[in-house]
């Protein structure tokens, strides 16, 4: 059997393996210091020059000036993006709206540490992300991810852990690392949600003018130039303000694509519904309605547009010449006194959807949001809400075509996206899931939120989620659920990592190297994400022999964590023919049931793979 790491991935390694297999050549070492003895220590690496070679057509001699974007500490953020983690998503049901049949997933929780568990089990499985970070206006407080010095010892130390253990500061215009800091936080964030993304997803992410410069640079280095569709222009405020030169009342969305070519063959169907009225003519000859649109070239000569007589008209046209006959013969272009038009088909239409980078009047002001959310809670609670009309353009847009979408928010506020994806679902009888994270920001007992009984932004968001799924359960039957987790230090004790650094003397203590304070289905939990098994998927709970076990997307992974089992449960697990099977490395209830484990696998399912903690 084979010892699960229950740890997310080292990604540094992968992306040196694969670079090591692309370009051999380029693989070197380093000395990177010397130890106490005054030995060099080395390291693996990558030799930029010859990497940069590789992928040049011309000489390269030396550090040229080149265009770049970067910023103090860009690199370590790069690497904390890389970094694994020993955490894990412990499972609470008492938050939890119908914890056994629902696909929606609520995380408390650094989103940094979210998406580096989602990671492995997501990837590219995402349709779209949609995210509202903090605008860097001064007063956001931002998540502050330590590069040197051990994060929790430097949060405590530093006194930017609020009361509940939040590691978040204020971001003021007076730090002379304003923009670095907000910039770090955002880098390894996106670089993973990246990850997620399918190859025909996509990602927007609203921001006011303090960042939006920043923040496209930072995603055309990590998406690419060439896979920005758009920066929308979304009117979010309505009233005029008088405290600075000119009164904004704009956000812009930057929407990226995972890969823009794929969104391409499908641009017509990608917007809003097309108008269908002014179709006032139709032949009866079976083709429907349609109306005259003019086909000449309104570009001429300047735009390629070609020139010459058609019925006894001379001028620019839309069509060449041949082309232009071929439809006037098929009855598709006519002639109504001194123009020429061609017929546009109601049914041509109906199959084109249409979008502009500004949106205005149609996808929701702030101040509408956060009265709908006033009257949904019973009072106020959350300031900055985000439109429902504004989400929910982006869910057509994206998940039109495909009702089983994810779709992930990690800076989720008052779950504003839940809310839009419930009601397009009920709209429309889909299945499309969430997966929300949320920092457990606590309120200030000056808010008002804070009088109304709310602790914690998390409090806020999941009760939302509560209300919104009894209003839309009244009217349709679609999962309305919502399965919560909060994000904890792993469930393995330290041993478990690093047995080798273990104290002789500890052995006893470490007998067991599961914390005294987990149950078995935060174990189970970990182990999905450490085997990549999604965590909505389906569980049940068993007896066998009298000890539990679970399985999971039926019978996918089995897995026992009680002690003392014996060679009637091993045999019971290894004839359901699982495609993993998981016990607790000292759960066997003696030799002979440790010895013979290999051989009931070999004899009942021998493609099983076994694994142990």
């Amino acid at each position: 059997m084979d010892k699960l790491d229950m740890q997310t991935a080292n990604i540094a390694d992968k992306n040196f393996e694969t670079l090591s297999k692309l370009f051999p050549n380029a693989v070197t070492e380093t000395i990177t210091g010397y130890d106490e003895d005054g030995k060099p220590v080395v390291e693996r690496a990558i030799d930029a020059d010859v990497l940069r070679q590789e992928i040049s057509c011309q000489v390269v001699e030396g550090n040229d000036e080149r265009y770049q974007f970067t910023w103090p500490d860009k690199k370590k953020s790069v690497v904390l993006a890389n970094d694994p983690i020993s955490m894990t998503l412990r499972p609470k049901r008492e938050k939890s709206i119908d914890f056994d049949n629902t696909e929606n997933i609520y995380i408390e929780g650094d989103n940094l540490d979210a998406l580096k568990l989602l990671q492995e089990t997501y990837l590219d499985k995402v349709k779209l992300i949609y995210i509202d970070p903090p605008y860097n206006t001064g007063n956001d407080f931002i998540y502050s991810d330590e590069f040197v010095e051990d994060e929790d010892e430097y949060i405590e130390k530093s006194g930017q852990k609020d009361d509940v253990g939040n590691k978040m500061v204020q971001n003021t215009e007076t730090n002379g690392r304003f923009h670095s800091d907000w910039l770090n936080m955002m880098y390894p964030r996106l670089k993973i949600a990246r990850n997620l993304l399918s190859q025909d997803g996509a990602i927007f992410i609203s921001i006011d003018d303090n960042e939006s410069t920043n923040l496209v640079k930072m995603m055309d280095e990590i998406f690419g130039e060439r896979n920005r569709v758009a920066l929308i222009c979304h009117k979010s405020r309505a009233s005029v303000s008088n405290d600075k030169i000119i009164s904004p009342n704009h956000n812009t969305v930057l929407f990226y694509a995972k890969d823009i070519t794929v969104l391409e063959e499908k641009r017509k169907m990608i917007g809003l519904d097309p108008i269908l009225d002014k179709f006032d003519y139709d032949d009866n000859d079976g083709k429907g309605e349609y109306r005259l649109v003019p086909v000449d070239g309104p570009g001429g000569a300047k735009k390629g547009n070609p020139y010459y007589e058609f019925l006894g008209i001379k001028g620019y046209w839309r069509f060449s010449q041949e082309t232009m006959q071929e439809k006037y013969d098929q009855g598709y272009v006519v002639k109504r006194g001194n123009s020429l038009y061609q017929k546009y088909y109601k049914t041509t239409a109906a199959a084109t959807r249409r979008t502009t980078t500004t949106w205005w009047d149609d996808a929701g002001l702030m101040s509408n949001a956060t009265s709908k959310l006033k009257t949904l809670m019973g009072g106020a609670t959350f300031d900055t809400p985000k439109p429902l009309e504004l989400i929910d353009r982006m869910l057509r847009m994206i998940t039109f075509d495909d009702d089983n979408a994810i779709v992930l928010d990690f800076f989720a506020g008052s779950s504003t996206t839940a809310q839009a994806l419930m009601e397009y679902n009920a709209e429309n009888s889909g299945h499309r899931k969430y997966i929300l994270v949320q920092l457990p920001e606590v309120i200030s007992e000056k808010m008002e939120a804070y009088e109304n009984g709310y602790r914690t932004i998390c409090e806020i968001g999941e009760e939302r989620i509560r209300r919104v799924s009894k209003e839309v359960k009244e009217k349709s039957n679609i999962d309305v659920g919502m399965r919560v987790f909060e994000i904890d230090s792993s469930n393995m004790k330290d041993v478990y990592y690093s047995p080798a650094v273990t104290q002789q003397t500890l052995f006893d203590l470490y007998a067991d190297n599961i914390k005294e304070d987990r149950t078995p289905e935060d174990l189970l939990f970990q182990v999905m994400l450490d085997l990549g098994v999604l965590l909505s998927s389906k569980i049940k709970e068993t007896e066998i022999a009298g000890k539990k076990v679970f399985s999971v997307a039926d019978g996918f992974l089995m897995a026992c964590f009680d002690k003392d089992v014996t060679e009637e449960t091993v045999k019971a697990v290894a004839q359901q023919k699982p495609y993993y099977a998981v016990f607790r490395d000292s759960s066997m209830a003696n030799d002979s049931v440790a010895t013979n484990f290999e051989q009931i696998f070999a004899t009942y399912s021998p493609e099983t793979v076994r694994k142990v903690l």
